[in-house]
């Protein structure tokens, strides 16, 4: 996949590693679309990018995802690349009083699965128009083996899933599918899972555009490679070593 003079559209692109990939992705000569549900935090990104477009949208909103794939094919139709980055991790465990895990797992499971699967699905129509195009679904090492924050790790097993069946769906199409596990990163959102300890974004940015240009399509980056390494040749040793590290090997998009 070509890594320059694309039109890609990055959700949850005003914070964290969803910010990085803008930057880098504009540093290399693409036409860049950032969206949050912030305005603020949305507008202030923008302003440290270099000609980025800002759109205020939440994507666990039916009314706002379609109201955006309207001007996307109005305002870019030339648009090829979607990086699905904006998540939620909410930090609890299944054992906790008044765990409230119903409610807590919808919530990740709109955000990290089912609001990906609808804008794909708005979007595929015009994706399938460029001579070449790619999703990438930012998904964590716990869709294979689960941590104890276990509504999280179930939504992204979830996507994970999804993003197989769509890559043998569009297979013979112009339309790449890519997942993106990034390990621990030092962001603002992953402060309550130790996020200090993590990788920087920029790695996981850089690590994501390399992989593009291999056509790298499951991308597992730094502890990440190592847990899955660990769970191809040990199931049980892989969850164990998940579930016994003092940090998570999860990112919290």
């Amino acid at each position: 996949m070509k890594t320059t003079q694309n039109t890609v559209l990055i959700t949850g692109g005003s914070a964290g590693i969803g910010f990085q990939y803008a930057k880098l992705l504009t540093e290399k000569g693409n036409k860049v679309i950032i969206i949050g549900r912030d305005k603020d935090r949305l507008q202030k990104a923008a302003s440290e990018l270099k000609d980025v477009t800002a759109i205020t949208s939440d994507v666990t909103s039916d009314k706002d995802t379609r109201q955006l794939v309207g001007r996307l094919i109005k305002d870019f139709p030339e648009l090829n690349m979607v990086i699905n980055n904006a998540g939620r991790a909410i930090t609890y465990y299944l054992t906790d009083k008044n765990a409230n895990a119903f409610e807590k797992g919808a919530d990740e499971i709109l955000t990290n699965y089912l609001s990906i699967v609808r804008l794909n699905e708005l979007l595929l129509p015009l994706l399938k128009k460029q001579k070449q195009a790619a999703i990438v679904n930012v998904s964590s090492i716990v869709a294979i083996v689960p941590g104890a924050i276990a509504t999280y790790s179930a939504s992204k097993a979830a996507l994970h899933s999804y993003t197989q069946s769509l890559r043998i769906a569009l297979e013979g199409t112009n339309i790449k599918v890519f997942e993106l596990m990034p390990p621990l990163v030092n962001t603002e959102l992953s402060k309550d899972i130790g996020g200090e300890n993590g990788i920087q974004p920029s790695e996981v940015g850089e690590a994501l555009v390399s992989a593009l240009e291999r056509d790298e399509f499951e991308i597992h980056v730094g502890d990440t490679a190592k847990i899955y390494k660990l769970f191809l040749s040990s199931p049980a040793e892989a969850l164990k070593a998940m579930n016994s590290r003092k940090k998570p090997a999860l990112q919290t998009t």
